[in-house]
């Protein structure tokens, strides 16, 4: 029977166990070890290759801050969403078993894969260790604690509650983590089918369209060819002959937008067009509302105060149309005000959310209504991305084959013409 090793803490004591299970399967090991009460941080077969470790005290006697790799300077932080929502889950896991904080991050930071991210978990311990607090250390990693974490951690920290924090701040990274997965799978399909459907094209236009332009001139004297077959003549002469030209068209033409879209109005212009469209605009519209509502609901259930709370929604809201309303309710609120009255001034949000909201505040309750709101709008997110999905299937399907066709029937005219000549 396989053999397995594991490392996990008892969470009755908080203690740190390593020790070997026998299992018909992986599956069945950590179901043995779960029963027996045991967060589990690792499972691993025997035989295979392991990360080296060593112990706690070799690890404060070694440096806490290793160099950044050169492609993690380059690239950027090298720790996805998924992967914080991972050590976060696993530090809610550990503060809940009552493990001293560094001692868990000791811990976290032994059997952490990732190479960027395993010096910083040290420097955060390193941090602790010379009286700091763990939000002072994540606030000099930005690109990898964004402010709503520090903040929220803050928060945890003053209030004593960072166990229920870590809970609060993992839900809420895997959830955001599914809805851009799923966002995410709906595009792929298309975006596959549009690539295929230019390769074919460009295919055709310059080794196959050339060939029959030959055949034509021969076969019809002079005669002159349908206005379709001509545009794609042309069009494909000109493919053939300046394919570089083309191609350096299109590049700049990207770069060229990319640019544009990176200014002031250029960003505002194109979010303001996202959320206008037909079909994605509602999705993205959606799927803004649930980020803003679990985003500030997860900050004050946290206990930031709602000024600081609406001003990291806004900086983390994504569209800068909806980054400007929340504007708008952060300086109304700011002159006591409340949230429900300005939200729903600025249009952008339908008018349940300020009604729900509105009711949150008279209830005293807005924290619990504003996820509420959220986990409404994450499934409506969902229906609406199978929506597009069954839409956009065939649409591409449609649009290649009109593309395809063109060409065909641009080629297929002449050859008529040809035959009634020969008869």
């Amino acid at each position: 029977m396989p053999r397995f090793h594991y490392l996990a803490i008892d969470q009755p004591s908080g203690k740190e166990l390593r020790g070997m299970i026998d299992g018909a399967s992986k599956e069945s090991a950590i179901a043995a070890l779960k029963s027996r009460g045991l967060a589990l941080l690792e499972v691993t077969a025997e035989g295979e290759v392991a990360v080296k470790r060593s112990s706690a005290a070799s690890q404060a006697a070694q440096p806490t801050t290793a160099p950044r790799p050169k492609w993690m300077i380059i690239f950027g932080s090298g720790l996805s969403q998924k992967e914080l929502a991972v050590f976060t889950r696993q530090m809610g896991t550990l503060t809940k078993a009552g493990m001293p904080l560094l001692r868990g991050l000791e811990v976290l930071a032994r059997q952490e894969k990732n190479a960027a991210f395993q010096p910083v978990i040290l420097g955060l311990a390193e941090n602790i260790r010379s009286g700091g607090t763990l939000s002072e250390g994540m606030q000099r990693h930005p690109k990898m604690f964004d402010r709503l974490y520090v903040n929220m951690i803050r928060a945890g920290e003053a209030g004593g509650v960072l166990e229920v924090v870590f809970e609060r701040l993992a839900e809420f990274l895997e959830k955001s983590v599914r809805v851009r997965g799923k966002i995410r799978s709906a595009m792929t399909y298309p975006v596959i089918i549009i690539m295929v459907a230019t390769a074919i094209v460009a295919a055709l236009m310059v080794f196959v369209v050339p060939q029959f332009e030959s055949i034509f001139a021969t076969s019809l004297k002079g005669q002159s060819l349908p206005v379709l077959t001509q545009g794609v003549m042309g069009v494909s002469k000109f493919l053939k002959n300046h394919l570089g030209v083309a191609v350096g068209i299109g590049v700049a033409c990207f770069f060229a937008g990319r640019f544009l879209l990176r200014t002031s109005g250029g960003t505002r212009w194109w979010h303001g067009l996202q959320l206008q469209l037909p079909v994605v605009g509602d999705l993205l519209r959606k799927a803004a509302i649930a980020r803003f509502t679990r985003t500030f609901g997860t900050l004050l259930a946290s206990g930031v105060q709602i000024l600081e709370a609406l001003r990291i929604t806004r900086d983390t809201s994504g569209n800068v149309r909806i980054a400007a309303a929340i504007t708008v309710v952060h300086d109304r609120v700011k002159e006591g005000d409340s949230v429900a009255g300005p939200l729903r001034a600025t249009g952008i949000f339908p008018d349940m959310v300020p009604s729900m909201i509105e009711v949150g505040e008279e209830t005293g309750a807005l924290p619990e209504m504003l996820t509420r709101i959220a986990d409404g709008y994450d499934d409506e997110v969902d229906n609406a991305v199978n929506a597009l999905t069954a839409l956009v299937e065939p649409l591409m399907i449609v649009v290649m084959a009109v593309m395809v066709g063109t060409i065909v029937i641009a080629l297929f005219l002449p050859i008529v013409r040809i035959i009634q000549t020969l008869g």
